[in-house]
C-alpha cells in the first residue's frame, strides 16, 4: 500500500478536477471522467478509496483546443503538460498537474512534476476489426520505443537488459517518436469515426461514440463532474461486474517514487535535488 496520505492526495486531485471542469464549462469543451474515476463516481460517489490517480478523456478537437489555451485559461497553480509543449515529456497523453506540489512517478523515467490527473485524447479508430488491430499494434510498438528511448537504460543493470534501451536512444529521439504517435492517432478523424478509443486499454478499448453521449453530471466527492452518458455500457465493457470491489490483492496503486504535497516542484529542484539518469 502507498506510504503517503491518500486523503490529502485525493484533495489535491479533486482541486485539479474542479479546475478542469470549470475551464471546460467556461469554454465549451467536452470532457468525461474515465476508467477508475468514472467507476469511482458510480460505485463510491467519489474516488475509489485505495486509488491514487484520476483520469479524464476529451474528444481530440477539445483536447487540442485545451492544449492551445491551457496557459491562458487554467488557474495559475495548474499546468497542462504534454508532448506538444514539453520535448522532455515521456507520455503520449497529457497530464494536468498542481505546480505547488512535487511528484516523481518512477525513478527510472526521470520526469519531475506535480500531483496530477491524466488527460487522454479520444481519437477515431477503424471499424474493420483487422485494420483496427493492426492500427493499435502500430501504436503499441511506437509507445514501446518511446518508453525504451526515454527510460534509464541501466534500470536493470549494465548487462544485456540495457542493450535495447541504448539502441533505441541511438535510433530515435523522444520528440521524433511523439510526432510519429500523434500522426498515427490523427489518422482516423474523431468526428467522422463511428468508433473511438483513448488507447489506454489496447485492443479492447474501442467503443461506439454514442456511449460517450452528452457529458453528464455525476456526484463526485460532494461536487458534480462530467462523465459518460451511457456509463453502464462503458463500465460493463471495461470491468464486467463493476459494482463489486476487487479483493485487496487486486487493489492497484502507483506507489509513487517521491511525493510532497506541500512543496512546489520547482522549489524542490532549486534546493539542489536532481533526478537520477
Amino acid at each position: 500500500m502507498a506510504s503517503y496520505d491518500l486523503t490529502l492526495l485525493h484533495r489535491k486531485m479533486l482541486g485539479i478536477l474542479q479546475a478542469i471542469d470549470s475551464v471546460c464549462s467556461a469554454h465549451g469543451l467536452r470532457y468525461y471522467m474515465t476508467a477508475g474515476t468514472m467507476l469511482g463516481a458510480i460505485r463510491h460517489k467519489g474516488f475509489i478509496p485505495w486509488d491514487d490517480d484520476a483520469d479524464i478523456c476529451m474528444p481530440r478537437p477539445d483536447y487540442d483546443r485545451l492544449i492551445a489555451h491551457a496557459a491562458e485559461w487554467l488557474p495559475q497553480r495548474y499546468e497542462l503538460i504534454c508532448a506538444e509543449n514539453d520535448d522532455h515529456y515521456p507520455q503520449p497523453f497529457a497530464k494536468l498537474q498542481d505546480a505547488q506540489t512535487t511528484l516523481i512517478e518512477h525513478a527510472h523515467l526521470r520526469y519531475l512534476g506535480g500531483a496530477y490527473i491524466d488527460v487522454f485524447p479520444l481519437d477515431g479508430v477503424p471499424s474493420n476489426a483487422l485494420v483496427r488491430r493492426l492500427h493499435i499494434w502500430r501504436y503499441k510498438m511506437l509507445r514501446k520505443r518511446l518508453y525504451f528511448t526515454y527510460r534509464d537504460p541501466y534500470r536493470h543493470g549494465h548487462g544485456p537488459s540495457s542493450w535495447i534501451p541504448l539502441l533505441c536512444r541511438r535510433l530515435y529521439t523522444v520528440p521524433q517518436l511523439q510526432a510519429d504517435i500523434r500522426r498515427l492517432l490523427l489518422k482516423y478523424d474523431y468526428d467522422s469515426s463511428q468508433l473511438v478509443q483513448d488507447y489506454d486499454d489496447g485492443y479492447g478499448g474501442h467503443m461506439e461514440k454514442c456511449i460517450l453521449g452528452t457529458p453528464t453530471d455525476y456526484e463526485f466527492e460532494g461536487t458534480r463532474l462530467k462523465g459518460y452518458e451511457r456509463y453502464d455500457s462503458y463500465l460493463s465493457q471495461k470491468y464486467g461486474d463493476y459494482m463489486t470491489p476487487p479483493p485487496a490483492p487486486a487493489q492497484r496503486q502507483h506507489n509513487f517514487y517521491y511525493l510532497d504535497l506541500e512543496k512546489p516542484y520547482r522549489q524542490w529542484l532549486s534546493e539542489g535535488h536532481r533526478l537520477s539518469e
